[in-house]
């Protein structure tokens, strides 16, 4: 079961047949998904059609789906063998640049990482100074003042009796 796309290239140029033959894969592929959504939203749920009958449609639908990428898919890699053999340098340039892009969108995890790596360093240093601090004091009352002078006064001499 391949697709026949003979509508697709009709009155087309030769040279540029190849397009259109990725087209109609890619058109073919969006028909199959639409069969399979529209199978799956049917007026025949609602009218209560039997359930096994529903079953085998949708089932159909998939399979046929299936089918279809799984022709896509081989369209893609046959094209992509193509290129491999015909322009070796195009395959390592579109490699050199999907290791770049990788490298980039690494590089940006990495920096998200050390961000929140530094945010938690500073929540735990700043949580192991106020485990270092001694106990607060009460808070100073209106006498404070005179409490801290009268501190640092030396102590008055015992009275002997």
């Amino acid at each position: 079961a391949s697709i026949r796309c003979v509508s697709c290239f009709t009155g087309f140029p030769v040279h540029n047949l190849h397009l259109y033959v990725t087209q109609c894969h890619v058109i073919a592929i969006v028909l199959c998904q639409q069969a399979c959504f529209a199978s799956l939203v049917s007026q025949d749920y609602v009218n209560g059609t039997d359930q096994e009958e529903i079953r085998t449609g949708v089932d159909q639908c998939i399979q046929k789906f299936l089918d279809v990428a799984r022709q896509t898919e081989c369209f893609f890699l046959q094209k992509r063998l193509q290129l491999s053999v015909q322009k070796p340098d195009q395959v390592v340039k579109e490699d050199v640049s999907e290791l770049r892009n990788e490298l980039q969108r690494k590089e940006l995890l990495v920096q998200k990482h050390l961000s929140k790596l530094h945010h938690w360093q500073q929540v735990l240093e700043d949580v192991s100074v106020q485990h270092r601090k001694p106990p607060d004091l009460p808070p100073p009352g209106p006498l404070a003042f005179l409490e801290q002078a009268s501190a640092s006064l030396p102590a008055a001499p015992l009275k002997q009796t």
